[in-house]
This record gives C-alpha cells, structure tokens and sequence, in this order.
C-alpha cells in the first residue's frame, strides 16, 4: 500500500503555478492571463464507455450534466430560480446597514468586498455575483449548491458562511472576514515549513476533511489558497465553489480542481470519489515540507495525466520516517489503496502523541504563523499583483448603496494571481 516514493531522486525545480479558476475567486470568462491562481472545470468528449462527459460548466451536484454554450438572456423573475438567497431588497441590506472597507479581490463574477455590518459592529467578506454573469455562463446551480452545502458546514478549521441573500440584479454570500490571510501566502514568505508545523497544519485539514466527507460532501480544490487562517493562526478551508454532494459508493467524472493538486483519476476523466481529496492533501502537505511541488503544472490535463502517472514523488533523507509513510500513504496512485479516511489518517505514526480534539488543538496560537504576519513582505506577498485599477469601474452604491468608497485592498480572505507578468500562461478547456 503506498505510492512509489524514493528518498535519493534529485527534486524538481520550483513549480509553475498554474492554476484554472472555476471556483470561489475565478475569473471565468476572461482571457486566459488573467486566470492564474485558480481552479479549473475541464471539458471533454465521451468515452467508449459512454460514461457521462465532463460537464463544460460545473453544475452539482449531478456531473453528468451539459449545458450549452449559448447566450442567456436573464429572465423577469430570476428569484423563482434562486430561492435558496432570501430576498432582501428593501430590508435593511443598504445604506444603513452595510459600510465597505475595501476590495479583497476579483470574483469570477464580480468583487470579493470587505464590508462592516454596522449594526453588529463586526467586518465581514461578501462575494457578489451579478445575476446577469450567473446566467450568462450558466452556473446558476452551481451558486445554489455552494450555499447549501455551505450552510451544513459548522465546523472549527471550515470557513463559515453566516448569511446569503438576493436583491433584483446580485447574489450575496457573506463568509466570515479572515484578515490574516491564506496559508498559500505564508507558504511563500516561509519557503518550507518543519515537520512540527505540518503536524498541527495536517491534523486540522484532515479533520475538516473528515468531516466533509461523513456529509457525503467532496470538497474537490484542496489547496493552500483555499486555507484561511484565524486571527490565531489556525487553519480554516474555505471555496466550495467546486464542491459535490455523493453518496455512499458514487463516482464523479467532472475533470476539476487546480491542476497540480488533482489525483491521478480526476485528471484522466474519472471515476472518483472522496479518496481525491486525501491526494490533494497529499501534494500541499509534500509542498509544504519541501518548498516546491512535486510535479510541476502542464498546460492540459492530459499531459499533467502522463506526468503524475509515471512521476516518483521523491523526498529528501532529511525527513523522518513517519512523515515519508503518510505521503506514501496519501501519494498513493490507486484510489483503493489511497489513505482516504480520517480514522487511518489519524493513526499514521506521524500523529503519535498529537491531540485531534480541536478544542485543544486551538488553544495555542500558531507562532510560526503569527510571526511571519509581521514580516515586512506580507502584504506584497498576499496580493499578488492585485491593484485598485481592476475596481475602476464599479460601482460600490449600486451594490450596497454604500457611504463609503473603497479606497483600500484587504489581503486576507483568500488569493488571487491577476498580474500575468508574475507567472507563465496555461490553457483552459472549458467552453
């Protein structure tokens, strides 16, 4: 049981970042530049199997629906089709409720803003979704699935949502404000991290992903962008933009997720189920360790396939043991054998003498993390290239009918990569 790790391989160098945005901060719809950092749905045409194709839009939780790539026109009740948002128009969600801070990032269909509910005193992220894009690139299920499931998720290392609603024209969804950013960030500013580090990061990401996966829920972009952090330092995984209800011993087919990340059987089409998860756990885990990943990422799916297919994920001497077994056992290329539950999770000799009890888990502050908060190229690091010019032209009191103007950018809620010139292109396959 176990994937074919050696210890002696030379590593590769530092890995293109590619990532294809379909989820919580993507940039759908826009040339391919301006896509990097994210997470990708993949289109592909039916096997000889006639196993269903991957959708060319993501619309859970059913994989096996298509949708076409015609133009939609929004109809005059788009609410009917949106009831899980609560319509608000007129109930205090304006003027007098809300002031925005700030811009945190680009959605794929409008700002990621940061926003103080001035009657509860309290800041908060809201990610708007203008109902015309929802309809136009046909995702209107998929903003619905992401609520619901999110509205399951109580949990200490989830990232919470605490309220959605509609008004005519935009979608709101309203998460929790996590200032001190993602772990993608801390991740750059570190380099690597010890085995001590990993250990309390690992517990808690495999606890949340325990979780998930007792509600049936495939979460499907584990990666450390989607890894917010409490004022304390501890982990919070957020972005279910891609997630997927599936029952007991059901198979999914969509090719999704961020392309470094993705197991062996979702970049070849499928069939997956939960057990993809624990490898891309796997990947952020062995990155986290070593300061690179482990294959770096290609333009198609299909090559990145070939690559990981014949790739020894190799780690250095310098690892303890443990450490070696659990990416052995995570890294695993078939499924079946694949450490893909928290139960086998929780016994890898890595854990020895480590708590799972989250409660005790976050009595003590993450030092590491609270440390590199103040190094002098945090902010740098944690926006990426983003700037104030990509908000020119919205609009803040069509939204909210806000006092305020943003004048600020919030790295803090997650990460987005819109400067072309700070990574190398990939290709996208979605229509």
């Amino acid at each position: 049981m176990g994937s074919d790790i050696s210890r002696n391989s030379k590593r590769e160098g530092p890995a293109a970042q590619r990532r294809f945005s379909h989820g919580f901060l993507s940039n759908m719809g826009v040339s391919i530049t301006h896509r990097l950092g994210h997470s990708a749905v993949f289109s592909q045409p039916a096997g000889p199997d006639g196993r269903p194709p991957a959708p060319k839009l993501l619309l859970p939780p059913e994989d096996s629906a298509e949708t076409s790539g015609t133009e939609r026109t929004p109809p005059a009740f788009v609410s009917v089709f949106l009831p899980e948002f609560p319509q608000r128009q007129g109930q205090g969600h304006g003027q007098d409720h809300f002031q925005i801070l700030g811009f945190i990032a680009k959605g794929s269909y409008g700002p990621i803003l940061k926003v103080k509910d001035i009657f509860k005193d309290k800041t908060f992220a809201v990610k708007v979704l203008p109902k015309s894009e929802i309809l136009k690139h046909g995702v209107v299920e998929q903003s619905k699935e992401e609520v619901i499931i999110q509205r399951q998720l109580k949990h200490p290392f989830i990232h919470n949502l605490q309220d959605c609603w509609q008004t005519q024209r935009h979608l709101f969804i309203m998460c929790d404000y996590c200032s001190v950013g993602d772990l993608y960030t801390y991740w750059l500013l570190k380099g690597q991290f010890g085995e001590d580090e990993v250990q309390l990061f690992a517990a808690e990401l495999g606890s949340a992903l325990g979780f998930l996966h007792d509600l049936g829920i495939m979460h499907r972009d584990i990666k450390m962008e989607n890894v917010l952090l409490s004022d304390q330092g501890h982990l919070r995984l957020s972005d279910f933009g891609l997630s997927r209800r599936l029952k007991r011993g059901g198979r999914a087919f969509t090719i999704c997720g961020t392309i470094q990340y993705m197991a062996p059987e979702v970049l070849s089409g499928g069939p997956y189920n939960h057990a993809a998860d624990w490898w891309s756990l796997g990947i952020m885990l062995f990155s986290l360790v070593t300061g690179e990943f482990p294959v770096p990422a290609e333009p198609d799916h299909s090559t990145m396939f070939h690559k990981v297919k014949v790739f020894p994920y190799v780690l250095p001497e310098t690892f303890s043991s443990a450490l070696l077994l659990l990416l052995t056992e995570l890294l695993c290329k078939n499924p079946a054998n694949r450490l893909r539950n928290l139960e086998s999770f929780k016994m890898q000799p890595f854990f020895r003498g480590a708590s799972f009890d989250s409660l005790i888990l976050q009595k003590t502050p993450v030092d590491v993390i609270l440390q590199l908060r103040t190094h002098p190229d945090w902010t740098t690091k944690a926006m990426r290239g983003l700037s104030l010019d990509y908000f020119d032209s919205f609009d803040c009191n069509q939204i909210l009918n806000s006092p305020t103007t943003p004048t600020e950018l919030s790295p803090g809620l997650t990460s987005v990569d819109p400067n072309p010139a700070t990574e190398q292109t990939g290709l996208c396959f979605c229509a």
